[in-house]
């Protein structure tokens, strides 16, 4: 009897996988209702601003959340930290549903101008300030540190499929029913998220003794987050290549490629198509990383996959039709989503989970922060020099963010869970 017992417990534990563990469906849910809603209040917000002003006040009014959440980020991952990111999630998606349908009912009752529009859209950015390093610190909750690469995919399908989903029901409420409409859909998508989060359990931390006393202040707990990243193998070097990757890619494939659509006479229709190529390949590499759950030696594949990567945003330049520049994007978006989504799953798994939430808005704020900066540059580049010369520009640029993780030993040699 005892020979059984000591048997039984010294047996492995075997882990759930992700995609039928119902905790994380319920997670998944979530997150995809709330993704879908924010798809659907985007399309509601500009359609609105441009029905209530000139081209330039709805420009301004898109703009304005983005102002305090990048200013805000870093001390919403302490707040998330802090306060723990199902509560921050929970309470972030509550208000952002009361503001949404408060505008959706000020709207469907009167044409009040751009002024409501321009209070949601600050109070968007604001609560987006603690709501994204939440969302990204809850998955180490949910989930064994095992599965987090495998979630990491199931969240990328999630972002996709509200993404496909969200524009045309977003469309559709517009068409029927005005912005009011569109503006209580979202409202209502983002509700359900609520409840579905409640019913989330949370999986137990260790205690943190290496990112912030439990009596620091909240400034101190900021740098301490900060000093955490500065000095760490794997999640340094990440971040650098993070930055440079971003900043490569943003301009090419927003700004640049209008302009490239503009100048090859393949109109909106052909950069449609471009960008659903890049969106399959990127669903793809989601999918892929879903059901493998892992790749081995994730940080030198991610630097692999940076270097491809780059050498087809350089190639989308001088594709000499429509058919072959949907090819070049189906790949980019294979090789970037791929490599993007190991970048975040090393982040998944490397970092403390009791700080999750300021390595998360660290991470968020290279990518919304400085990755946009490439998008002026990037239009005024190819007015003055041409298309094919600034991708190329790009495409070094992007992989100047593999040089990094080959360079630096922890990255290179770093490997996701088994």
């Amino acid at each position: 009897m005892t020979a059984v017992s000591a048997t039984s417990a010294d047996a492995p534990v075997v882990e759930r996988p992700a995609h039928r563990d119902a905790n994380v469906l319920r997670w998944l849910a979530a997150y995809t209702a709330s993704m879908a809603g924010d798809n659907i209040y985007y399309l509601a917000l500009s359609w609105a601003a441009v029905r209530e002003g000139s081209p330039a006040q709805a420009g301004a009014v898109m703009a304005v959340s983005a102002l305090p959440r990048a200013l805000l980020m870093l001390g919403g991952g302490v707040v998330a930290d802090r306060l723990g990111p199902r509560r921050v999630v929970i309470g972030s998606d509550a208000v952002r549903c009361a503001a949404v349908l408060a505008v959706a009912a000020l709207l469907g009752l009167t044409s009040p101008g751009l002024w409501p529009l321009t209070v949601l859209a600050l109070v968007f950015g604001t609560v987006d300030a603690v709501f994204m390093p939440a969302v990204g610190a809850l998955p180490a909750r949910v989930t064994s540190r095992g599965q987090l690469a495998r979630v990491q995919g199931m969240r990328g399908l999630a972002i996709r499929f509200a993404s496909v989903v969200g524009a045309p029901l977003g469309g559709l409420c517009v068409a029927l029913g005005g912005a009011a409409a569109a503006f209580g859909l979202a409202g209502l998508l983002i509700a359900v998220s609520v409840p579905l989060l409640v019913s989330v359990r949370m999986r137990d931390l260790p205690p943190d003794d290496t990112v912030g006393a439990r009596d620091a202040t909240p400034w101190r707990d900021m740098v301490a987050g900060l000093g955490y990243i500065r000095r760490h193998r794997v999640l340094a070097p990440l971040m650098l290549a993070i930055a440079l990757g971003d900043l490569g890619f943003t301009g090419p494939l927003n700004v640049g490629l209008t302009l490239l659509a503009d100048e090859r006479g393949w109109g909106a229709s052909g950069m449609g198509w471009i960008l659903a190529g890049f969106g399959t390949g990127a669903g793809a590499a989601s999918l892929l990383l879903a059901v493998r759950g892992r790749l081995p030696h994730a940080g030198r594949l991610a630097a692999y996959l940076i270097f491809a990567g780059s050498l087809a945003i350089g190639a989308l330049a001088y594709a000499p039709g429509v058919v072959a520049a949907v090819v070049v994007a189906v790949l980019i978006g294979l090789l970037a989503g791929l490599s993007g989504a190991l970048c975040g799953a090393l982040l998944q798994t490397h970092a403390d989970p009791a700080c999750l939430g300021r390595v998360t808005a660290v991470a968020g704020l290279v990518s919304l922060g400085l990755a946009p900066l490439s998008m002026p540059l990037s239009a005024a580049a190819i007015g003055a020099f041409g298309t094919g010369p600034v991708f190329v520009v790009s495409a070094a640029v992007c992989a100047l963010g593999g040089v990094v993780a080959l360079a630096a030993p922890g990255l290179r040699r770093a490997q996701l869970p088994r």
